[in-house]
Order: C-alpha cells, then sequence, then structure tokens
C-alpha cells in the first residue's frame, strides 16, 4: 500500500550514538489511482534515516505486515498533483461546484421522469375513460337502432292493420 507519511523524531527513542531516532508518521493512504483518504497517523519507526530529515514529506510504500518497501521524496508527486490539476483550475471548490452541480442535474431529471410518469398515467386514464365512453355510446346506439327497427315494424303492423 502507498502512503502519504511525515519523517518525525521519535521522542521517547535514542540510538547507539546517542541521537534520537525518526519514525513515520502515516497521514493517507491511496486507495484508487486518483483517490486518498486521510488516516488516523500512524507511527511507524524508521530504521535507515542517513537520507531523511525530520519533518519532511515523504511517499511510503508499506507492506500488509507494516514492514517499509521503499520511501520516495514527495517532490516529484507533488508536482505532478500540481501539473495535472492544480494549473487547469481544478481545485476542491470546483470539484464541490461539480459535485453540486451534477447531484442538481439528477435532481431536475428524477423530477422530470416523474412527471412523465405522471403525465403517461394520467393519459391512460384518459385513454381508459374514453374506451369506456365509446363502449357505451356503441350500447347506446345498438339500443337506438333495436328500437328504431322496433318502432318500424310496429308502424307496419299499423298500416298493415289499418288497411291502407
Amino acid at each position: 500500500m502507498l502512503y502519504l507519511a511525515q519523517v518525525k523524531l521519535n521522542e521517547s527513542v535514542r540510538n547507539e550514538k546517542n541521537v534520537q531516532a525518526l519514525e513515520l508518521r502515516l497521514l493517507a493512504i491511496q486507495q484508487s489511482e486518483h483517490c486518498w483518504a486521510v488516516i488516523e497517523p500512524e507511527r511507524i519507526p524508521l530504521d535507515n534515516t542517513e537520507s531523511l530529515v525530520a519533518d519532511s514529506l515523504v511517499l511510503a510504500e508499506i507492506s500488509d505486515d507494516r514492514k517499509i518497501l521503499n520511501l520516495e521524496n514527495v517532490k516529484d508527486w507533488v508536482l505532478d498533483v500540481v501539473k495535472e490539476y492544480l494549473t487547469i483550475g481544478v481545485s476542491p471548490s470546483f470539484l464541490q461546484q461539480e459535485a453540486e452541480r451534477t447531484e442538481q442535474w439528477r435532481q431536475e431529471l428524477t423530477l422530470q421522469s416523474q412527471d412523465l410518469t405522471r403525465r403517461h398515467l394520467e393519459m391512460e386514464a384518459r385513454r381508459e375513460q374514453i374506451q369506456t365512453l365509446e363502449d357505451k355510446l356503441k350500447q347506446e346506439k345498438e339500443q337506438l337502432e333495436i328500437m328504431a327497427a322496433q318502432l318500424k315494424i310496429k308502424a307496419e303492423s299499423a298500416q298493415i292493420d289499418s288497411g291502407c
């Protein structure tokens, strides 16, 4: 795992030359290529401290059993971050604004979807009402046609009975 760490003096330990020993204080862990998480500081003792200066920042590759595999000066990494993000205006506030804007779009799309669903249901209900009215009109038309036919038959039979 890759960590951002700070080299610190270990106040409680002195080596055989009566010089205070150094330790790493882990500050953040890399979760993915572009994602880091700040962690509760954890201390790991340093054995080889010849090229390290107290309070400097380093990238530390650390194994699962908490052994330091590699230490690298953080300067090049920081410059890469500056080049990649900060020179084009990507800042925490910019990212926050983008996240807020994205959330606002999501909410607007959700409202539009709900409105379309509501309109679709209303149209379906109206279509069913129209279908019901059409069926009712067909039945009434059939009844009127039957009544008209019956009246016609009565009228014809009345003419025959009257002898005309």
